[in-house]
């Protein structure tokens, strides 16, 4: 038999044939080069042959799904001629077709990524073609910056970047080098006519649970009523929902309403076999079909026949809520260049229609693309691989963007806690172990750790199914495990296979087949979400992760105590019990089994704070955030000094009742040390809390031994600050009160201590202050006082720190205005000359 492919054969039909001679031109040219093609031309099908031909090594291809590299693979493999499995195969996780002669494999990205750490050199491989890069997947982004540096190695290893719609230049910068881009191929067709078609659903396609059963029923109205009014008999219909379980519900009640269809679902979790038929397309004589698909069929794969495409405008991506530390898919409308290439299936083989559940208003306010999984996904596998190949962080990397700072750090905490990564973030023995394992770094620990403890086939089967997309019902994963033991439901083929892949990583164990230690596993996975139940309602109930975070659940896993949880998303309304967030997989655990997986999240210590005055203190133990058990005790005086500050620090000196002394005091000395600096001490808030010690200290033993806060008086405090030999001229710099004319001594009132352009003021009746010429000043006569001369009855007349332009002018108007409002009291024509008296005219007589 020949080696090389008959592409004339192979590309009958296909457009993108008329693009094979510039492909060629471009590669003689450079080993890298970008392939821009509409779905449906025939990129992923000639370019692999193409290439094969041109050398005598493996040509590998990647897709970001599965289902797209076996049907990539077995579509090639037809129009070869030849066996799948022989020339053209395929290895996806779980399943492998492939011969020593096989010379186009078709890959999932992760698989070559794995493939990578024990082969970097990828010793005979000629060519790597990444397909669908404009999806952005975290690994096909990975990929691409591995392959950078394996090109650096080996100048002659071909790398072809394909995509229906992307970015070219960029990614051709980043493909190629700084100096020399790699080329461009950008094939292009005429458009067949597409009909655009706008149905609004009157209720709304979203609420606080996701989806809306009134919006199912509007797209599954809609395409039914759609599909029975085609005039083409040949014409199959194509429609969009966001997620497996709207697939479902799209699809049952279709069938209810479009009698004579063959309504298909297409999706991740349905088995192989049923995903291959679909894109296989149907016989002339099978009824016409309508096919309900997840956003896999957007671009990765096509399906033959499709005329009308009914799209949901909704796409599920996985969003990171950093705060709650937790990554879950999201519910949200599909951006414009996804409806554009979803609306693109209908017209891949002649004109055709869409139809957007959406109005044209809606579609102009969607995002222009999706965001790249690496800004919303978690980062533990991505930065585990990066550690293994010696670019810790992607450092040295050419990335199309860089791993985002937060989510990167957040990720090595997690690989540093497993003990997969050092302190400089390399890889361990133990992290090269855990990478080898195709699955979440968290799940191969589990497996590892927990198959010596439950039995080598338990934690496969528990970790297989959390690994996995499968639904899991009610969230219970114990019950989910039993009914793939017994091969229920579609996923139990699937699972089985996983189940034993898995257990080629961990040695051989006592079989057990309880599955009370399901919970262990997943408490192994992920410590940090081992649960306690906080709260129970008629709608479920509300546990606490040991992370902080709250989380609500319905069904019989609410009555449990305890739950290890695998999968926890955000969610609102009934689902989430109020808590904000959904367990959407778990299982019951124990405490005992908490304390062997959790063990590092374990604390028993006093618990002292300092609140509504007083000191308290409770022994609590603890898995993480949650309480265990917590007494009253007394706390010690470190404790209890440790908690006064933490309040201080927290709430500030206001926790203490600040005495009319203390204040004054206060004030006195920050006009000190604004006006005079040293030796007077600092008296602001910032200040006197970051040296506590040196004048709170006797306080704070008070307070930690159980005296409460309003019995402290700070003026003896404070008066500790007073400088030493300068202290013994406070009183004359700083006095507290002022004697006047009258012979009173009237209390100065100083500006606050925060306040640097209030003046010291004394308020005192104007016939005190007769023949006064000279304002006193402070502060070594730096500060002249602020007088505040009042009525007799108290009330201010006159506002000045200049007292002898005061009685020379404005004080013959307020005679004028006061003597005869009082007149039992002096209001002499001439100030000078009067005696000052703090009494009326007869009683100054008198005296």
């Amino acid at each position: 038999m020949s080696t090389a492919f008959d592409l004339a054969r192979i590309g009958g039909g296909l457009s993108f044939a008329a693009a094979l001679d510039s492909l060629t031109a471009a590669l003689d040219e450079s080993t890298a080069a970008v392939v821009t093609a509409p779905p449906g031309t025939g990129k992923t099908t000639l370019v692999p042959p193409l290439l094969a031909s041109r050398s005598p090594g493996r040509v590998i291809v990647t897709q970001p799904r599965r289902v797209a590299a076996r049907a990539a693979a077995r579509r090639l493999a037809q129009l070869d001629g030849t066996p799948l499995g022989a020339r053209v195969g395929f290895t996806v996780r779980g399943e492998r077709k492939v011969s020593a002669g096989t010379r186009i494999e078709f890959v999932t990205a992760g698989v070559l990524l794995r493939r990578m750490l024990d082969d970097p050199g990828l010793d005979g491989v000629d060519a790597v073609i990444i397909d669908e890069v404009h999806e952005r997947a975290l690994e096909t982004d990975l990929l691409i910056g591995l392959l950078g540096e394996v090109r650096e190695l080996r100048d002659e290893l071909v790398v072809v970047a394909m995509s229906a719609t992307l970015d070219a230049e960029r990614l051709a910068r980043v493909i190629g080098t700084d100096h020399a881009p790699a080329p461009i191929v950008d094939h292009s067709v005429p458009a067949h006519p597409l009909t655009e078609i706008w149905t609004p659903s009157p209720a709304p396609r979203l609420d606080e649970r996701g989806v809306t059963w009134a919006f199912l029923d509007h797209v599954a109205r809609t395409t039914a009523s759609a599909a029975l009014n085609l005039t083409d008999p040949t014409a199959d219909v194509l429609v969009f929902a966001p997620g497996a379980r709207e697939v479902a519900e799209i699809a049952r009640r279709v069938r209810d309403a479009a009698a004579g269809f063959d309504v298909r679902e297409l999706h991740g979790q349905i088995p192989s076999s049923e995903q291959d038929a679909v894109v296989r397309g149907r016989r002339p004589q099978d009824p016409p079909r309508i096919i309900v698909t997840t956003s896999l069929a957007e671009s990765s794969l096509t399906v033959p026949g499709v005329r009308l495409v009914v799209d949901s405008c909704l796409a599920r991506q996985p969003q990171r809520d950093a705060a709650r530390g937790m990554t879950g898919l999201v519910t949200s409308g599909a951006s414009r260049s996804s409806a554009v290439q979803r609306a693109g299936r209908a017209t891949r083989q002649g004109p055709g229609t869409v139809i957007r559940c959406i109005d044209e208003r809606t579609y102009a306010a969607a995002p222009a693309r999706p965001a790249p999984e690496v800004a919303t996904t978690d980062l533990a596998d991505a930065a585990l691989l990066l550690a293994c190949w010696g670019a810790p962080g992607g450092a040295g990397l050419r990335l199309i963007d860089p791993l985002p700072p937060d989510s990167l750090a957040d990720a090595l905490r997690v690989l540093h806690g497993l003990g997969a990564i050092d302190d400089e973030g390399r890889a361990t023995a133990e992290g090269r172990a855990l990478a080898r394992i195709p699955t979440d770094p968290r799940l191969a620990r589990a497996l590892l750790d927990g198959g010596p403890l439950v039995g080598s086939r338990l934690a496969a089967e528990v970790v297989a199914l959390i690994g996995a997309d499968i639904r899991i019902a009610d969230a219970d994963v114990s019950d989910a495990v039993v009914a793939l033991r017994h091969r229920r439901g579609p996923d139990a083929q699937r699972w089985a296979r996983d189940v034993e892949r898995l257990r080629r990583f961990t040695p051989e164990t006592r079989a057990r087949t309880s599955t009370d230690d399901v919970g262990l596993i997943i408490a192994l996975a992920f410590p940090e979400r081992v649960a306690r139940r906080v709260d129970r309602s008629a709608d479920g109930a509300t546990f606490l992760l040991a992370s902080g975070t709250r989380a609500g659940v319905r069904g019989s896993l609410a009555d449990a105590e305890w739950l290890a949880i695998a999968d926890v998303a955000l969610a609102t309304g009934r689902a989430a019990a109020g808590s904000g967030a959904i367990i959407r997989a778990a299982a019951v655990t124990t405490e005992e089994q908490v304390e062997e997986a959790a063990a590092h999240l374990l604390t028993d210590r006093v618990e002292a704070e300092f609140a509504k005055g007083r000191v308290s203190a409770r022994r609590e133990r603890r898995v993480g955030a949650i309480v265990r058990s917590s007494v009253p005790v007394r706390a010690s005086a470190d404790e209890g000094r440790d908690a006064v500050r933490r309040a201080l620090q927290t709430n500030g000196l206001d926790v203490f009742t600040w005495s009319d002394a203390a204040d004054q005091l206060r004030r006195r000395l920050a006009l000190l040390h604004r006006e005079l600096g040293d030796p007077w001490p600092d008296v602001s808030d910032a200040a006197l809390l970051a040296d506590l010690d040196t004048w709170l200290g006797p306080e704070l033993g008070a307070l930690a031994s159980g005296t409460a806060a309003d019995r402290i008086d700070l003026a003896p405090a404070l008066r500790r600050l007073l400088p030493w030999p300068a202290a013994s001229d406070f009183d004359a710099l700083a006095p507290e009160r002022l004697e006047v004319p009258s012979g009173s001594w009237i209390r100065i009132t100083y500006p606050p201590a925060d306040d640097p352009t209030a003046r010291p003021v004394v308020a005192v009746k104007l016939q005190e202050c007769f023949g006064w010429a000279e304002t006193p000043q402070l502060a070594g006569g730096r500060v002249p006082v602020l007088f505040h001369l009042l009525s007799p009855a108290g009330r201010p007349l006159a506002v000045t720190d200049d007292l002898a332009s005061f009685w020379s002018g404005p004080y013959a108007q307020v005679r004028a205005e006061m003597r005869g409002r009082y007149p039992k009291h002096p209001w002499p024509e001439d100030p000078w000359r009067a005696a000052p008296t703090r009494h009326t005219t007869k009683r100054a007589a008198r005296d």
